[in-house]
């Protein structure tokens, strides 16, 4: 489960869910960004989701149900690999969307992972492994949950998140121009989970530059980073 919205008004607002059950994680204030990471038996922690010092944004909701055209195959590209490549700065949106293009993107097998990712000017690019990907040039909204866009509710799941993407797109498709941080919070409190809990909530104010984050849905227990500029490699 997960939730990712994007809004872009008078800022560009970016937001996630992070949904996590029987899975650690730890929240990692790194040099290049505030990262979201997934402790991995064989690798190690991973940084998947969160914000980087050049204004990404990488979100990656499950796909429910589970589509096996996004199993691995030789030579292809792994949505993992792309995500974190993003986040680390070793790709641009633009460079992964040329990826996308032209190379067939696979998950992991037996999950179908799903990206959400975004960039300072609000630019979205979707990635449903094995599906497509679909491109938005600074939409006025996105929303992303747990089901392909692809399909819609064509196909049902009870974890698919159908209900959380009717409450964040009537929210999103009523709210006004100055739609900000606080909003946004306001937003992933309604859909927020329990069984499959929401153990963190961040926000990017990509037009300040800052991002701000809570877990186990403690929504007066904010924390904040203003982001620096880009760090040369």
């Amino acid at each position: 489960m997960c939730t990712s919205i994007i809004s872009n008004r008078n800022k560009t607002i970016v937001g996630w869910n992070l949904d996590l059950l029987g899975m650690e994680y730890r929240i990692h204030n790194h040099e290049k960004g505030v990262f979201i990471e997934i402790l991995d038996k064989q690798q190690g922690w991973l940084p998947l989701f969160g914000a980087n010092t050049r204004k990404d944004f990488v979100g990656m909701p499950t796909c429910w149900p589970f589509d096996e055209r996004s199993n691995p195959k030789e030579k292809e590209e792994n949505i993992l690999l792309l995500d974190m490549d993003l986040l680390m700065q070793k790709k641009t949106l633009q460079e992964i969307l040329t990826i996308v293009k032209k190379e067939r993107i696979c998950s992991i097998p037996n999950v179908t992972f799903m990206s959400s990712l975004s960039d300072c000017k609000g630019n979205v690019l979707q990635i449903i492994p094995g599906q497509g990907y679909k491109y938005y040039e600074k939409p006025v909204y996105q929303i992303l949950t747990n089901f392909s866009p692809f399909k819609m509710n064509s196909e049902t799941h009870p974890w698919m998140g159908w209900d959380r993407y009717n409450i964040a797109k009537n929210i999103l498709e009523n709210a006004s121009d100055d739609f900000d941080v606080n909003d946004c919070f306001d937003l992933l409190k309604k859909v927020s989970q329990q069984v499959c809990p929401t153990v963190v909530s961040m926000v990017l104010d990509a037009d300040q530059g800052i991002v701000y984050w809570c877990e186990n849905q403690k929504w007066d227990t904010i924390e904040k980073r203003i982001l620096q500029k880009k760090l040369a490699y």
